[in-house]
C-alpha cells in the first residue's frame, strides 16, 4: 500500500504541549513539511517567541533562537543581515507582536527586511490565561474584558497585517487561518510563498494565521473553528493584502487585477 501521509522529516517525536483544538501545532507541521519539501533546513534559522509557542524549538528540528518578548523581528534582523544566505522567521504571537514587539514589527517591515513573520492570531493571551490583546475582536469577552471588548474602554482591535501592508518595504503580507483542511492547504502555500520571497530577495513578508484558542474561549474545538468563520473573519479578513511581485506584473497589491 502507498504511504500518502506521515509524521514530516523534520517535525521532532514530542509530544505538543498545547491545548486540544489549538492551531500551533498544525502551524508547526506545515513549517516543517515546507523546510522539508523546500531543502531549507540548513540554513533555516527560527526565532520562537515568548507565549505558547516559546517552546517551539522543542518540536522544529531547525536552528533556533529565543528572542526577548516582542524582540524577534529585531534578532530576525540581526541575523539576517549577518548570514544573508538563511532562510529567518519568527514565529510570534499576538501579544508578542501586535503589543509589546510593535515597534520591532512596524519598523522592520517599513526597512523592508528580508526576514518572514508567522503572525499566530488567537484574538488572546493564551498562555497567561487569556487576557484581552490588541487583536481582541469587539465584543469578545476575555478575563480582562469580561463584559466584552468596548470601544470606550479599550480602543479597537488592531489590524497588523493591514497597517504593515502600506509600508513600502513590505513586500507580501497575506492573512490564512488554519479552521479547516481547504484553509490550512492555502496557509500551508502563504508561507510557502513567503519563504520563497526571501530566498529571492524581495524584502520583508508576513503570514498572519487566525488560530482556535478553544480554552480560553471557552468553546469546543469544533466551535472555536467555527467561530474563527462567522466572527474573527469579519474583523480580520482573510486573503492577500500586499503581494509586490503581483503588483508588478500589472495587478493590484491584493493579487487583484487592477
Amino acid at each position: 500500500m502507498k504511504k500518502v501521509f506521515s509524521r514530516p522529516v523534520y517535525l521532532k517525536e514530542n509530544s505538543f504541549h498545547y491545548c486540544a483544538g489549538c492551531g500551533h501545532s498544525i502551524v508547526h507541521r506545515l513549517i516543517a513539511e515546507l523546510v522539508d519539501e523546500m531543502g531549507i533546513r540548513g540554513i533555516a534559522i527560527g526565532i520562537p517567541p515568548a507565549g505558547c509557542a516559546v517552546l517551539a524549538y522543542n518540536y522544529l528540528d531547525i536552528d533556533m533562537i529565543e528572542a526577548q518578548h516582542g524582540r524577534g523581528p529585531a534578532l530576525a534582523t540581526g541575523l539576517k543581515r549577518v548570514l544573508p544566505d538563511r532562510v529567518v522567521f519568527s514565529y510570534q504571537g499576538d501579544g508578542d507582536l501586535a503589543a509589546i514587539g510593535t515597534a520591532e514589527s512596524f519598523h522592520a517591515a517599513n526597512r523592508g527586511e528580508n526576514i518572514t513573520i508567522v503572525f499566530i492570531n488567537n484574538a488572546c493571551y493564551g498562555m497567561t490565561g487569556g487576557q484581552m490583546a490588541p487583536t481582541t475582536v469587539m465584543g469578545q469577552r476575555t478575563t480582562t474584558s469580561p463584559e466584552g471588548r468596548a470601544p470606550a474602554l479599550d480602543g479597537y482591535p488592531v489590524q497588523i497585517s493591514e497597517i504593515l501592508s502600506h509600508l513600502p518595504g513590505s513586500a507580501y503580507i497575506e492573512r490564512c487561518t488554519v479552521n479547516s483542511p481547504a484553509n490550512i492547504l492555502k496557509t500551508k502555500r502563504a508561507i510557502k510563498k513567503a519563504f520563497q520571497y526571501q530566498i529571492e530577495g524581495r524584502g520583508f513578508t508576513l503570514i498572519e494565521v487566525l488560530s482556535p484558542c478553544p480554552t480560553n474561549w471557552k468553546m469546543s474545538p469544533i466551535d472555536a473553528c467555527r467561530w474563527i468563520d462567522e466572527v474573527m473573519t469579519k474583523q480580520f479578513p482573510l486573503g492577500v493584502l500586499k503581494d509586490t511581485v503581483k503588483s508588478d506584473s500589472g495587478k493590484g497589491e491584493d493579487g487583484h487585477a487592477g
